[in-house]
C-alpha cells in the first residue's frame, strides 16, 4: 500500500514538473515570437526611413543642375494636372436631369423658364444649352449652330493648358538623357585627365548620368498617369456634351411644332 501510495505522488509530481517545462517553454517561445515581431517591426520601420533617406540621397547625387529642372517639371506637371482635376470634376453634370428639367421647363413655363434652369446649373452641358435656348427665336437651325459653336469654346476650356502636361512628360526625360551623356562626358574627360582607366575615376559620373535618367522617367511616368485620367475625363464629357446638345435639338424641334 505505501509503494502504490509513493508511486501516485511520484506520478503527480513528475505530472507537475512536465507541465511547468511546458509552461516554461511555451513561455519562452512566445517571448522568442514577440521579439522577433518587434524585431521585425524595427527593420521595417528602418527599411522605410532608409528608403526615404535613400531617395533624398540618390536626388542629391544626382546633382542640382538637371535633377532641379527635372523637380520643376514634375511641380509645374502636378499642379495644372491637379487643377484640371478639380475643374472637370466640377464641370461634370447630370445631363439626364438636366435635359428632363428643360423639357418640363419649356412645358410649362417656356423658353425663359429653361434658360433660367440652364443659369442656375453648371458646367458646360448647361452653358450649351443657354446659348440654344437664348437663339431659339430666330429658328432651330440658328440655335443649333449656336449649340455648336459655343460647344467647341466649351471642349476648348476643358483642354486648357493640357498640351502643358504632354511637354512635362516629353520633357522630364529628354533632361534626364541630357544630363546622362554629359555625365558620360565628365567620366571620359577623367580618364583623359589621369592617363589610366581607373573605376574609381568614373564610377561616380556614370552614377549620375544614370540618377539623372532615372528620375527624369519617374517623372514622366507619374505625369503620363495623371494626363491619361484627364483625357479620358475630358473625352466623356465631351460624349456627355455631343449627345445632349442632339437631344436639345429634338426637344426644340418638338417644342416649335
Amino acid at each position: 500500500m505505501r509503494k502504490l501510495l509513493v508511486a501516485f505522488v511520484a506520478s503527480i509530481l513528475m505530472t507537475g514538473f512536465s507541465v511547468s517545462a511546458n509552461t516554461i517553454t511555451l513561455a519562452a517561445a512566445d517571448n522568442t515570437v514577440a521579439s522577433t515581431i518587434i524585431q521585425d517591426d524595427d527593420q521595417d520601420s528602418g527599411e522605410s526611413a532608409s528608403f526615404t533617406q535613400e531617395l533624398k540621397t540618390r536626388f542629391i547625387e544626382g546633382g542640382p543642375g538637371f535633377m532641379g529642372i527635372v523637380l520643376i517639371c514634375l511641380i509645374l506637371g502636378l499642379a495644372i494636372a491637379i487643377e484640371r482635376i478639380i475643374f472637370l470634376n466640377l464641370a461634370t453634370t447630370n445631363t439626364k436631369k438636366l435635359t428632363e428639367g428643360v423639357e418640363e421647363a419649356l412645358a410649362n413655363g417656356g423658353v425663359d423658364a429653361a434658360k433660367d434652369l440652364c443659369r442656375d446649373t453648371k458646367g458646360p452641358v448647361a452653358s450649351i444649352f443657354y446659348q440654344g435656348l437664348d437663339r431659339v427665336d430666330e429658328g432651330v437651325e440658328s440655335a443649333e449652330k449656336a449649340i455648336v459653336a459655343y460647344g467647341g469654346v466649351q471642349m476648348g476650356q476643358l483642354e486648357k493648358n493640357v498640351s502643358w502636361i504632354s511637354l512635362f512628360i516629353a520633357l522630364a526625360p529628354m533632361l534626364g538623357f541630357m544630363g546622362t551623356v554629359i555625365g558620360m562626358i565628365q567620366a571620359f574627360d577623367k580618364i583623359e585627365a589621369a592617363g589610366d582607366m581607373q573605376p574609381s575615376l568614373v564610377a561616380g559620373g556614370i552614377k549620375v548620368a544614370l540618377l539623372t535618367t532615372v528620375f527624369g522617367l519617374v517623372v514622366a511616368i507619374i505625369l503620363q498617369i495623371f494626363y491619361n485620367y484627364i483625357v479620358a475625363k475630358i473625352d466623356s464629357i465631351v460624349n456627355d456634351m455631343e449627345d445632349a446638345s442632339i437631344t436639345l435639338v429634338d426637344i426644340l424641334v418638338a417644342h416649335k411644332k
